[in-house]
């Protein structure tokens, strides 16, 4: 097991660097399609290739994204019910969940997103717009952003079983501490007070 979670810090810092680095692609996202926007409305110019490649960079965001998210906890999770629960419950609902959803929902979409990757790859298939991008790249986003989900998923797997088999700290814990913290501050606020 020692191995395994390892294995499963290093994907952990593998997404942690990924989404780390994809932050900056929002900021660049926001000032291309602000540039232009400002170009088109003022000086009557734009191109399709940028107007391409924020589409690009606000699909690379979302989709290398997604194990970062995992790996945060960021993602959508029912709180009403889940933060009724167990510490062992929540791992074994997230353990069934990875195997039964995500990671079969991971192999298809990266089972089905390649070959088109791949047929665009091949034939340099362009934008349909005139003056756009080729579209290879952001055909190899998708699985890309997939095996990297995959990878989290695997590492989430690993840290329930651990703490399971009480190897380590519950995986999840750190997020409903901070959510007790601040609404504890919230609660203690002279505001909170005054209401």
């Amino acid at each position: 097991m020692k191995f395994l979670l390892k294995l499963s810090g290093l994907v952990d810092a593998l997404n942690e660097l990924v989404g780390r680095t994809i932050m900056w692609l929002i900021l660049v996202a926001v000032i291309l399609s602000a540039g232009n926007a400002l170009a088109r409305r003022v000086f009557s110019i734009g191109s399709n290739a940028l107007t391409d490649m924020q589409w690009y960079l606000f699909s690379g965001v979302f989709l290398l994204g997604a194990g970062y998210v995992f790996l945060k906890n960021g993602h959508v999770r029912i709180d009403f019910f889940s933060g009724r629960l167990t510490a062992r419950s929540r791992s074994w609902i997230d353990i069934v969940g990875i195997l039964v959803f995500l990671a079969p929902f991971c192999w298809i979409i990266i089972g089905m997103s390649w070959p088109l990757f791949f047929k665009a790859w091949q034939s340099g298939e362009m934008s349909q717009n005139a003056g756009g991008l080729i579209r290879w790249p952001a055909y190899l986003l998708l699985p890309v952003g997939m095996a990297l989900l995959l990878l989290q998923s695997a590492s989430e797997l690993i840290k329930r079983f651990a703490f399971l088999r009480g190897l380590i700290p519950d995986p999840l814990a750190h997020g409903q501490e901070e959510k007790a913290s601040s609404e504890e501050k919230q609660a203690d606020s002279p505001q909170s007070e005054a209401c």
